[in-house]
């Protein structure tokens, strides 16, 4: 008797969009990570939960506080969660990226030792946040550009 060799199920091939929006997510759980770790977070101990007197930085350089840590934590979550599909993986890069420049003009606009500064954000995490929402929003849009979403991955637009 011969036997017979079946290929194993092939897994889902995830978009370029997907991928974007999946590695963007897991960068984003990596920092939250390292937000809790002493020595890459330093002045660890002056950590507060939420507000601008928080002495803790990330890589000593981004000012953070739990909530901050958390806020990564979320968006993390939620990237991974959405690089699933097409369309949900797109609205996450290009609507992550509005509410990182939004976060950045708020950076901006509120002074930093205020209590309105509750998250907190220093100069360096301002021009981050730039950076993520202008990227974000060019992930987005590039690797979508003359797509539709389709239950079977994008498709080129028709004429």
């Amino acid at each position: 008797m011969m036997a017979t060799y079946t290929a194993p199920p092939t897994s889902p091939t995830r978009t370029p969009v997907q991928q974007a929006a999946q590695v963007v997510g897991l960068v984003f759980l990596l920092v939250g990570v390292l937000g809790f770790i002493p020595g890459i977070t330093t002045d660890y101990g002056d950590m507060d939960f939420a507000s601008h007197d928080s002495g803790a930085e990330l890589l000593g350089i981004f000012q953070v506080s739990i909530l901050h840590n958390i806020v990564h934590l979320l968006f993390g979550i939620a990237g991974l969660a959405l690089s699933r599909g097409y369309a949900s993986a797109r609205a996450f890069l290009i609507g992550g990226g509005a509410i990182y420049l939004v976060l950045w003009l708020y950076g901006l606009i509120v002074e930093q030792t205020t209590d309105a500064n509750f998250v907190p954000l220093n100069t360096a995490d301002d021009w981050l946040h730039f950076v993520l929402g202008v990227g974000m929003i060019a992930l987005g849009l590039a690797l979508t550009r003359g797509r539709r979403s389709d239950p079977h991955g994008p498709t080129r637009a028709g004429p």
